[in-house]
C-alpha cells in the first residue's frame, strides 16, 4: 500500500495520519479550513488541533476533498460525527469499491439516531459498506501522537478486511486488537462521551472518587443496553472500545468531554463553554441523541437521562444527582 487519504484534521485525525505517514505510507489530510492547510504547509504543524506537534515529512495537506478522496488504496474517515454524512455524500462517487475504508468518528447522529456504521450503508453501495471497519478505544490523540504505548480495538465484519486494516495501523506503541462486534465497538465509542460529562460534572462539584467509580460502573451498564438493544455483544463492552474508552474519558485531563463537564459543574453555560473550545467535544450532541435512542428502545437510562436534562432542559447539576441517588431502590443488573 502507497497512498493514503485522512479525511478531518482534528487532534486525532491529524495524530493518526502522522502514525501512518510515519511508518512510510504516503498520507493526504484532508482539513476543511484552508487557511490551516496553508500553515500546515509551511510549518508543518497542526497549531489549531495540536500545536506544538512536528509532522511527519510523508505528509502532504490539503482542503480539496477531491484530490484527498481519488486514487487511495486506504481512505480514513475521522470528522466530526455529526457532519459526515454530508462529507460522505460529497466523496461517495469518487470511492473505488476495493478502497480500504476505516471511520475513526465517534457519535450518534442527531435526528437519524444512526451510529457511523449506518450512515455509511445509507450512502453506500451494500458490498462496499459490509467492508468498512470502525477504529475505537482509549487513545488521547497527544499521547498517541508522543508514541506513548496504547492499545485500540478495530471492528469489521470482513475479516480479511480487519487483518489488513491491524497491520496497517500497528506499530510497536500502537497494538490494535481486532473485533467482529461492529454495533458494540460503535456504542462503546460513542456513549462514553456522555458518561464521561456526567463524570466532570460529578469533578466539578467537588465530588470524590466514589462518585465517579459509581458513574463509570452504572454508566457502562447503560451503554450496555443500548448497545445491546442495536445488536451487540455485551462482553464488548468489557474490553478497549467499552470500559478501556470509558475509564480514560472519565478520568483523563485531556479528555474534552469531562472537561466540558467540569465546567458545567462549576457553574458555567454550555454555550460560553464551547465557544472558547477549538475542539469538538462530541459527548454535546451525543447525550441528545442518546437520550432519544434510549426512549426508542425502550431502554433505562438514568445518567443519560440527567445529562440530557442538564444540557437541553437547564436542570441544576445537585438537582440531577439527587434524582439519581433518590431513585427507586433495585437490585444491581
Amino acid at each position: 500500500m502507497k497512498q493514503i487519504g485522512v479525511i478531518g484534521a482534528g487532534s486525532w485525525g491529524t495524530t493518526l495520519a502522522d502514525l501512518l505517514a510515519s511508518k512510510g505510507y504516503f498520507v493526504t489530510l484532508w482539513a476543511y479550513e484552508a487557511d490551516l492547510v496553508e500553515r500546515m504547509r509551511v510549518s508543518r504543524e497542526n497549531d489549531l488541533y495540536l500545536a506544538g506537534a512536528k509532522l511527519s515529512e510523508n505528509l502532504t495537506f490539503t482542503n480539496n476533498l477531491t484530490e484527498a478522496v481519488q486514487n487511495k488504496e486506504l481512505l480514513l474517515f475521522v470528522p466530526p460525527s455529526q457532519v459526515l454524512r454530508r462529507i460522505l455524500a460529497d466523496v461517495a462517487g469518487l470511492i473505488h469499491p476495493e478502497t480500504l475504508l476505516v471511520s475513526a468518528s465517534k457519535g450518534i447522529e442527531n435526528g437519524t439516531l444512526k451510529i457511523m456504521s449506518e450512515i455509511f450503508a445509507d450512502l453506500l453501495p451494500a458490498q462496499v459498506a459490509a467492508r468498512v471497519s470502525y477504529l475505537s478505544g482509549p487513545s488521547f490523540a497527544r499521547e498517541v501522537f508522543e508514541r506513548l504505548p496504547t492499545a485500540v480495538a478495530v471492528a469489521a465484519c470482513d475479516s480479511d478486511v480487519l487483518s489488513r486494516v491491524q497491520q496497517i495501523f500497528s506499530t510497536d506503541k500502537f497494538r490494535v486488537y481486532t473485533n467482529n462486534d461492529v454495533p458494540g465497538v460503535e456504542v462503546g465509542g460513542a456513549l462514553k462521551n456522555v458518561i464521561a460529562l456526567a463524570a466532570g460534572v460529578s469533578d466539578g462539584l467537588g465530588f470524590g472518587h466514589n462518585t465517579r467509580a459509581a458513574l463509570i460502573t452504572r454508566g457502562l451498564a447503560e451503554i450496555s443496553r443500548i448497545g445491546v438493544s442495536l445488536g451487540a455483544d455485551a462482553s464488548t463492552f468489557s474490553g478497549l472500545a467499552g470500559m478501556g474508552d470509558l475509564v480514560l474519558t472519565c478520568t483523563g485531563d485531556l479528555s474534552r468531554n469531562r472537561t466540558v463537564g467540569i465546567a458545567l459543574g462549576h457553574g458555567q453555560k454550555l454555550d460560553d463553554i464551547l465557544g472558547d473550545m477549538n475542539m469538538v467535544a462530541e459527548g454535546v450532541k451525543t447525550t441528545l441523541s442518546a437520550y432519544q435512542l434510549a426512549r426508542k428502545l425502550g431502554v433505562e437510562t438514568p445518567i443519560i437521562d440527567q445529562m440530557y436534562g442538564l444540557l437541553y432542559e437547564n436542570k441544576d447539576a445537585r438537582q440531577a444527582v439527587s434524582e439519581l441517588m433518590l431513585r427507586d431502590l433495585k437490585q444491581e443488573e
